[in-house]
């Protein structure tokens, strides 16, 4: 079930949506554990699997650490914090507030997926007790065992987005501010990029700055929320610079409002995705590389789409 990294570091499947789509990391130091993001209700089971695998206990985890509240990294974060009565949960100061009351993150995925398929995709959100929430804010320094986890406010994917610092593995958690890596489309163990812009706070400068915040504590590797750990990270972080500029500049030569607009977006998207297949050489062929991006670049077309319309002057 578990893949060990060095550093005490491990990860599995959440098992949420299909496999290989979102991955939760354990991080183990002097017998003390944190747990970085959660997925939905449905992967506390597997949460605490892993922790038996590795011989660890509930009483174990002092940390459950949140890159921020959309609910694919944190929708099970209520669940689980009811299962591990030492830790504390660590999350963005504006999502704290949510995870303490998930009145309105519910009512926000209802109006997007429907009662019905929000809670077969999530389970109900159970709140958090105020007083087990740890505000994460730029900086502050979390000791886990004999080493430190150092919070970095990272914005641009969303405003609530941090990720964390293992000082001793000299590496991020970056939930989706370093975009997603696919592992089908490894090329000979050649890890590839693409960039998340999804509702509703993409901003691009702020991404750009944040990508280049971490590259600069030249940090050995990334462990991404969609799928866990890559390397040769200058190389990724050009291209995600690169795919970060190309979808801003689809976004604005886009036509059309509402959906037109969307669907505009998403056809320049899906034009660049064959592009950066031919580039990477991608192994798969053209119909499995639709199946697997189209979430992603709907939701990226999306994300873009309300980016647009933030940028327009308000109307009287």
């Amino acid at each position: 079930m578990l893949t060990h990294f060095a550093d005490g570091i491990h990860a599995f499947d959440s098992g949420y949506g299909r496999p290989l789509l979102d991955a939760i990391h354990l991080i183990e130091d002097g017998g003390r554990v944190a747990i970085v993001d959660t997925a939905s209700n449905d992967s506390v089971p597997r949460v605490l699997a892993a922790l038996a695998e590795l011989g660890r206990t509930v009483e174990d985890v002092d940390y459950l650490l949140l890159t921020h509240i959309h609910l694919d990294h944190a929708g099970g974060a209520g669940a689980l914090m009811a299962q591990l009565p030492a830790a504390r949960l660590v999350v963005h100061r504006r999502g704290a507030r949510h995870m303490a009351d998930p009145a309105k993150l519910w009512a926000g995925t209802v109006a997007v997926y429907g009662e019905a398929q929000a809670t077969q995709l999530y389970g109900r959100l159970v709140p958090v007790p105020a007083d087990r929430i740890v505000e994460a804010d730029d900086g502050l320094e979390l000791r886990l065992g004999d080493r430190v986890i150092e919070v970095l406010d990272t914005p641009g994917h969303a405003r609530h987005h941090v990720c964390y610092f293992d000082r001793v593995a000299r590496a991020f958690f970056t939930g989706d501010t370093f975009g997603l890596s696919y592992r089908e489309l490894d090329v000979d163990g050649r890890p590839s990029i693409w960039p998340t812009t999804t509702p509703v706070q993409f901003d691009p400068q702020a991404m750009h700055a944040s990508i280049e915040r971490m590259v600069a504590r030249r940090p050995v590797a990334m462990y991404l929320t969609h799928f866990s750990r890559v390397t040769d990270v200058d190389r990724l972080a050009a291209d995600l610079h690169r795919l970060i500029d190309e979808h801003v500049r689809i976004a604005e030569a886009a036509e059309g409002d509402g959906k037109t607009l969307t669907e505009n977006i998403v056809a320049g998207l899906r034009a660049l995705l064959y592009e950066e297949a031919a580039r990477q050489g991608w192994p798969l062929e053209l119909s499995e590389l639709e199946a697997l991006m189209a979430m992603d670049i709907e939701l990226n077309a999306q994300g873009l789409a309300v980016w647009l319309s933030s940028r327009q002057p308000a109307t009287v």
